[in-house]
């Protein structure tokens, strides 16, 4: 039996060797699982979230496709005059970590399947979880109430340029009440 065979006999599937990988197989005895191309996950990635969505993790995909929609919608709107190098580089940066983490996904995707070691999903690879979070749903609130006023009701937000350090204030403030909420 090879490496990419799996027994499906016993409580979970066996690789070569006998080891017991501890997980169910597959498919049927001879099937391989699909694997992931980095090299294609990476090329996708051209388009923010596509290389996510191809290996399998369509909640960030669809997230990073956002985020970029969205700095790309700030840097064509009339207000942000001298936010706009800021929104630029912080989008450029996003975007190449967007391809180098779908390639290293892809490439993480590819020894879970291959079943080497019982090796399982990192934190920081999990999807997000569908609580939700009242900061975030309060910052999105409050962004989507400014845009509201400067497009309809012609309140300029040119005071943005001077204030929006303030924005890093208020989230690193919440970082360290959580980390000291946990270390309690």
């Amino acid at each position: 039996m090879s490496n990419s065979e799996w027994n499906t006999s016993g409580a979970g599937a066996q690789a070569q060797g006998g080891q017991d990988t501890g997980r169910a197989p597959y498919a049927a005895v001879g099937q391989q699982r699909p694997t992931r191309s980095p090299a294609l996950a990476t090329i996708m990635s051209v388009m923010p979230g596509l290389g996510h969505i191809y290996v399998g993790y369509y909640q960030q995909g669809f997230i990073n496709m956002g985020i970029v929609a969205g700095c790309i919608t700030l840097l064509s709107s009339h207000g942000m005059h001298g936010l706009k190098p800021f929104v630029a580089l912080g989008m450029a940066f996003f975007w190449m970590f967007n391809m180098i983490d779908a390639n290293r996904r892809a490439m993480h995707y590819n020894r879970v399947s291959a079943g080497l070691g019982a090796e399982e999903l990192p934190d920081d690879f999990k999807l997000p979880k569908s609580g939700g979070s009242l900061f975030g749903g309060i910052v999105l609130v409050l962004i989507g109430v400014l845009f509201v006023l400067d497009l309809n009701f012609d309140i300029s937000l040119d005071w943005l340029e001077n204030w929006w350090p303030l924005a890093l204030v208020l989230v690193g403030g919440r970082l360290i009440w959580q980390a000291r909420r946990k270390g309690r």
